[in-house]
């Protein structure tokens, strides 16, 4: 049976991609992006324009947006470059962003069938597995959308009780966003990225709600 699919950042490399498999295998797909539909999740006006104007419920939502640089702020190699701006910034977009959009979970999903609210995250934003240090801000912003979602996903099972609220890692993915960072790192295509996050989102269980997991499928530490 077809499923109704709300994909947010629906533009960049991963959320295009997403959007593009799940409509090959015959989803119902509402795409918003800022670049198509000014959804700004910067913007607390935008984000609840956006979705008060959508006629729900979605079987999944998954929120595909994020950056490593904003405003030409990169990434720092050590506490030394931290910058207030920059990193309210990232917080901003990776972390707030988010959690405006999770505000409003409880009205786009249904109650009464199983329903997934995803939110790219990133393994970076592990404590437990940070043995590089570096890249405060983006590793910040991110433990910072963890945390969220969990709390996000313990409220949500209240009124939802079949529900999945989880944060995704999609592995290293060959996207602009990526392209000056790929060094050594093995990287995948957005099209194996998104058949990976979807195969991921489908075997999903109301016990994995609020949990962070890879690409494949395994837990990552908090």
């Amino acid at each position: 049976m077809s499923a109704r699919v709300l994909v947010i950042g629906a533009s960049g490399g991963i959320g295009a991609a997403l959007s593009d498999t799940l409509r090959a295998r015959g989803d119902e797909v509402t795409a918003l992006s800022r670049a198509h539909d000014g959804l700004d999740l910067r913007d607390e006006a935008s984000v609840n324009a956006a979705l008060e104007g959508l006629t729900g419920p979605f079987d999944a939502v998954i929120v595909a947006t994020g950056a490593l640089e904003i405003d030409g702020s990169t990434p720092e190699k050590s506490i030394k470059a931290i910058s207030q701006k920059a990193m309210m910034d990232q917080f901003a977009l990776n972390a707030v962003g988010p959690a405006l959009i999770l505000r409003h979970a409880a009205k786009l999903l249904p109650r009464d069938r199983r329903a997934v609210f995803a939110v790219l995250s990133a393994r970076v934003g592990s404590i437990g597995d940070n043995r590089l240090g570096g890249w405060i801000s983006y590793r910040s912003a991110k433990a910072a959308v963890n945390q969220i979602v969990h709390t996000a996903a313990i409220e949500l099972s209240r009124s939802h009780p079949q529900s999945m609220c989880v944060a995704l890692h999609p592995g290293t993915v060959e996207t602009p966003f990526t392209e000056k960072y790929l060094g050594r790192h093995p990287a995948v295509p957005p099209g194996e990225a998104a058949d990976n996050l979807l195969r991921v989102i489908d075997e999903l269980t109301p016990d994995n709600s609020g949990g962070f997991f890879d690409w494949a499928g395994k837990a990552v530490p908090w």
